[in-house]
């Protein structure tokens, strides 16, 4: 897909495919709509639930032109997908092993890229949705995706907690620390600027230095009751 801008697109993901594409249809854009729903509530299907719905209206079409009102159309389409939530209830598994779930996330991969890695990926994405898995509920919110240059993907590594994807302020700081006291401070340790404009004279180089000064105190008595506090990891 190339856009006005020249842009390339590569894929062979449906949702993508459609949400790239200029459409001005409406019976298109509710085909859109219907993948767009689809990504957000399954994840997977964009495909499947376009081909499925494109057909649906196909064979309106030729049902409207054997002079079948719409309102009997959209009656038995409703009757029909009453019918296909009954099958699906029936067929339903409740009980599902870790070995079909991984076997769903690496079909969910086909297509996306993945395939080469595509085993370790879903079981590690299994593993995360176990952890945070409510019964049958899962909040996806709860799971983040942090990506990261120099390695292989086969490297990737589920973390139970939180990563906070920033750098270190200064090289001497620890990479590691175990049983951490955080202090989460809403305000960055520096000197505030006054609200109102205003403009210091200095006269001559004592004066400059005691400026200097004063700004240091004031961040080392901010980093002191930081110190007091016990913390030994700090967010602002």
């Amino acid at each position: 897909l190339v856009d006005g801008l020249g842009d390339i697109v590569v894929t062979n993901d449906g949702v993508t495919i459609l949400k790239e594409m200029d459409i001005e249809h409406p019976a298109a854009k509710m085909l859109v709509e219907v993948a767009k729903t689809q990504e957000d509530e399954v994840g997977d299907g964009t495909t499947t639930a376009v081909i499925i719905a494109g057909e649906l209206l196909k064979k309106s079409e030729s049902l409207l032109d054997s002079d079948i009102h719409p309102t009997i159309i959209a009656m038995g389409y409703r009757k029909a997908a009453e019918k296909a939530q009954a099958i699906l209830d029936e067929i339903a598994i409740d009980k599902v092993g870790t070995d079909t779930l991984t076997k769903v996330a690496m079909t969910a991969m086909t297509g996306k890229g993945t395939e080469a890695a595509r085993e370790p990926l879903a079981k590690l994405i299994v593993e995360a949705v176990q952890k945070v898995a409510d019964g049958k509920v899962v909040d996806t919110d709860n799971i983040k995706i942090e990506k990261k240059d120099g390695a292989v993907v086969e490297e990737s590594n589920l973390v139970e907690g939180v990563i906070v994807d920033k750098e270190k302020v200064h090289p001497g700081m620890p990479s590691n620390i175990e049983d951490a006291k955080i202090a989460l401070v809403n305000t960055p340790l520096e000197v505030k600027e006054t609200e109102v404009d205003a403009e210091i004279r200095i006269t001559d180089p004592a004066q400059m230095q005691a400026f200097i000064e004063q700004e240091e105190n004031m961040i080392k008595e901010m980093v002191q009751k930081v110190a007091d506090s016990g913390a030994n990891v700090l967010f602002a």
